[in-house]
């Protein structure tokens, strides 16, 4: 009852003043019932309120239009915060950095980003330079560092580089008149073994299977000698040296055939694999590429996976060594204006064991 009468007391006091002043009170009281209601939902929260950026250009515009010595009773900040908001505002009028040209290298496109993530997809065993030298044969000049940090953010672990020290004095001075050789084992799925003789030119990388059998002898050597030398033609006379290690199957025949094309036979010291680096290098690229990936049936087997690689190293793949250009390659393709995925053409090799990407015509 007590509680009735005052609350009928009370509205009839806070009802006198409005008939006084009119509008103004009624603006006044409703401006009373939403602080209130504001302190009593603020009262309910469990955290302090975070204002969105909108919500403080908002607090900060109005903030001209009411008294400084109002400010403590308007806004549900502190002047000191609201003043801080402001100036902000301020200067974010005249900041002009987001106009400005970025500093740097250009943007890599999203294009080329989804190509690199798709060729270390569909080839694990391929390292970001390696993807490089991909990317620049399919006419997109970018750098290894772009390729490690699209890799790393994708979080693919880029393959580390596999290099090895070289016969530097004498390779660098002669390079462009060296040719090795070296023999590769291969085991069939049977538990048998064939060997295949390989000729690496250093100048241009091209690779030469000469032949492949299940008994390795001297004769045999010396006739792979002659198909090579036939094989090469006229290139022949621009070759010096041929780099070979200390095998009992390089005859003196096998010398002989190369000695009458004025090439200098150059053994390697004993157990110094290192000084035939070069050749050692492409057997190792062909067990990691193809042989650790297939199982191979007999001789003949083995000869179509070797001249299908062969192909595929001495016209499609990069290397370093050439400014990532394949073997018979003698310049880049012209960069991409607009490049796509969607004209690129996927070839399968050895059954998807090792992939190639054109661009459609």
């Amino acid at each position: 009852m007590i509680v009735s009468l005052v609350y009928q007391v009370a509205r009839k006091l806070l009802a006198f003043p409005a008939l006084l002043l009119g509008r103004d009170a009624t603006k006044d009281a409703e401006l009373l019932v939403l602080r209130h209601e504001n302190a009593v939902l603020r009262r309910q929260l469990a955290r302090p309120v975070r204002y969105e950026p909108a919500d403080r250009l908002w607090f900060a515009a109005l903030s001209s239009l009411i008294p400084r010595c109002r400010w403590a009773n308007a806004f549900p900040v502190t002047p000191a915060t609201l003043l801080a908001w402001h100036r902000r505002l301020i200067a974010r009028k005249w900041d002009y950095s987001k106009r400005r040209a970025r500093p740097g290298r250009p943007l890599t496109g999203r294009v080329v980003k989804a190509l690199v993530l798709r060729l270390a997809k569909e080839n694990p065993r391929w390292g970001c330079r390696r993807i490089q030298g991909e990317l620049i044969r399919l006419g997109h000049p970018v750098g290894s560092t772009t390729v490690w940090e699209f890799l790393t953010a994708a979080g693919i672990d880029p393959a580390p580089r596999r290099g090895g020290p070289t016969w530097r004095e004498f390779l660098t001075a002669q390079a462009e008149s060296i040719i090795a050789c070296d023999f590769l084992y291969v085991d069939l799925i049977d538990l048998r073994r064939v060997y295949a003789l390989v000729f690496l030119e250093h100048d241009t990388r091209r690779l030469h299977i000469a032949g492949v059998t299940a008994h390795p002898t001297g004769p045999w050597a010396v006739q792979q000698a002659r198909n090579l030398a036939i094989e090469l033609g006229a290139r022949v006379h621009s070759l010096r040296f041929l780099i070979r290690d200390r095998d009992a199957k390089y005859t003196e025949s096998f010398d002989a055939v190369f000695a009458a094309d004025d090439i200098e036979v150059v053994p390697t010291a004993p157990r110094t694999p290192r000084m035939n680096a070069h050749c050692e290098r492409v057997i190792g690229t062909l067990r990691r590429e193809v042989f650790d990936h297939l199982l191979i049936w007999n001789e003949t087997h083995a000869r179509q996976i070797l001249d299908a690689y062969a192909q595929h190293y001495n016209r499609h793949r990069p290397h370093q060594a050439r400014a990532q250009l394949p073997p018979l390659a003698h310049e880049h393709p012209k960069p991409m204006s607009a490049p796509t995925t969607h004209r690129l053409l996927h070839t399968r090799i050895l059954g998807g064991v090792i992939n190639e990407y054109r661009y459609a015509a």
